[in-house]
């Protein structure tokens, strides 16, 4: 052979290897990434093969599949789609998936590990899909779904002793069946569903923080008593009635000028929901104070998964005096999600520790075994003991003889608080309407529930937390009780 050829041969052997090479690394170290590729048809394709596992209310799937004549050969259906939306999220085979639909979509397609066997190993057969048992309780939901009917709002109740999600509800809410094919009705509705002024597609349970108004009197209570500036509940207050705002001549009243806020008890306060003892106190705590008893109920925390996760409710940052008394209110920067706001009254109800809140309590196979049990897990000790015993009889009060008493409950020992906040600049917009609680039922059980009113078909003037936001949460703890 002469030396041109020679050199030619040893070239192309040189590509032949480099090919060789090229090949062993595309189906090697870089597979997963071409077969995780959302744009990769195989994906979509073998997720749709056969019938997806189920997303379970009390053991009862609230999903499905049916047959189609495409090459997708199945797709995702939906049994009361707009009451479950705000918990599975949806699954859709052109616009993906989000919330326990996303989060659980190896399990429920097959394609999870821990559900292949040492046969479907071998023969790469993909295993029947798994299900996801929350921990959602049908009644508690379908009630708070009926209740907010008509408003845009959401809600949420939590079990205070083991943090399980009994409700979570959105409205104005959607079907997410209507976009779960790739025909061109499941597009027209995925760009009606868009282009929605009232964004339906918002979990507002999870995903939309909003000032919390007079219910984040709550965590300033408790700071002050965590604190020592008050000892007790019926300690009066140091508290002027009208308030001016510290360092400015802006003076702050009450929404009822013959409600008894002077020097009020933190009682009488919670009851008549006065602004001006709250805020004092704020100022008088000062802002490092507060913000740490708010952390400590899950305020900035933008890591709180349920397992999906909830947006950050905020306890705000370097204020000025006058700017850390507005925030005594649940005003200023202060936002909150009604999860948030659940957390706060079920770590009250529960003696002071809060439970993480979560969504999901076990994970089984396509044959119903058990692979993976959530346990109850503890998010810290927000209060002690004797101030969650102390906030306890305060808000008692407020439902038995102040402005929550439309969350009375026959037979039920009830606790809550009302809240009224400003929307938009100068209060122009309608005020949102809130109210945290609890009940119990004197047996072990109890639920604690938080409820958050953006919009309604009531007048402005009419706009409360106890008159709008109370009845939905009456609702839904008479039906976790029932």
């Amino acid at each position: 052979m002469n030396k041109p050829l020679r050199r030619v041969s040893v070239f192309c052997i040189l590509l032949i290897l480099a090919l060789l090479a090229w090949v062993t690394w595309i189906q090697g170290a870089k597979a997963s990434t071409f077969t995780d590729d959302p744009h990769n048809p195989r994906v979509n394709i073998a997720k749709y093969a056969e019938p997806l596992g189920n997303i379970l209310v009390g053991g009862q799937p609230v999903t499905g599949s049916t047959a189609t004549d495409g090459t997708l050969k199945y797709q995702r259906t939906y049994k009361n789609g707009p009451l479950y939306a705000p918990v599975t999220g949806f699954t859709s085979q052109i616009f993906g998936s989000n919330q326990l639909e996303s989060l659980y979509g190896d399990l429920l397609d097959g394609s999870d590990s821990r559900l292949q066997n040492p046969a479907d190993v071998l023969t790469r057969q993909r295993p029947k899909g798994g299900d996801v048992a929350t921990t959602i309780d049908a009644k508690v939901q379908q009630a708070g779904y009926r209740a907010l009917d008509g408003k845009t709002g959401a809600a949420v109740a939590l079990d205070p002793a083991t943090g399980k999600i009994l409700g979570m509800v959105s409205t104005p809410s959607y079907d997410p069946g209507k976009f779960a094919g790739s025909g061109s009705d499941d597009q027209k509705a995925w760009k009606e569903l868009s282009g929605d002024k009232d964004h339906p597609e918002v979990n507002r349970a999870l995903r939309q923080p909003l000032p919390p108004g007079s219910t984040f009197k709550l965590v300033v209570a408790a700071a002050a008593l965590e604190n020592g500036l008050y000892s007790s509940v019926d300690q009066p207050t140091d508290s002027p009635d009208p308030y001016t705002l510290p360092n400015t001549r802006t003076v702050l009243k009450n929404e009822s000028a013959s409600a008894p806020c002077k020097n009020a008890t933190i009682r009488t306060a919670l009851q008549y929901s006065c602004n001006t003892v709250f805020a004092k106190m704020a100022a008088d705590l000062g802002q490092d104070k507060v913000r740490a008893q708010a952390e400590k109920f899950g305020f900035n925390d933008g890591k709180l998964d349920t397992p999906v996760r909830a947006g950050k409710s905020v306890y705000p940052k370097g204020m000025d005096k006058p700017q850390t008394a507005l925030s005594g209110i649940g005003q200023f920067d202060d936002t909150a999600t009604p999860l948030q706001m659940a957390m706060v009254s079920s770590a009250i109800a529960n003696g002071g520790v809060l439970q993480k809140p979560q969504m999901v309590d076990k994970l089984t196979d396509g044959g119903g075994n058990t692979i993976q049990q959530y346990a109850p897990e503890q998010y810290g000790k927000a209060v002690s003991q004797r101030t969650a015993e102390q906030l306890q009889s305060s808000m008692e009060t407020v439902v038995n003889e102040g402005t929550g008493s439309n969350a009375k409950i026959d037979g039920r020992t009830v606790g809550g608080k009302t809240g009224t906040a400003q929307h938009g600049v100068n209060n122009e917009g309608t005020p949102y309407a809130w109210f945290v609680s609890y009940a119990k039922d004197g047996k072990g059980r109890q639920v604690a529930v938080a409820v958050m009113v953006e919009d309604s078909d009531a007048a402005r003037s009419e706009v409360s937390g106890g008159g709008l936001a109370a009845p939905v949460a009456k609702a839904m703890m008479k039906a976790a009780l029932s």
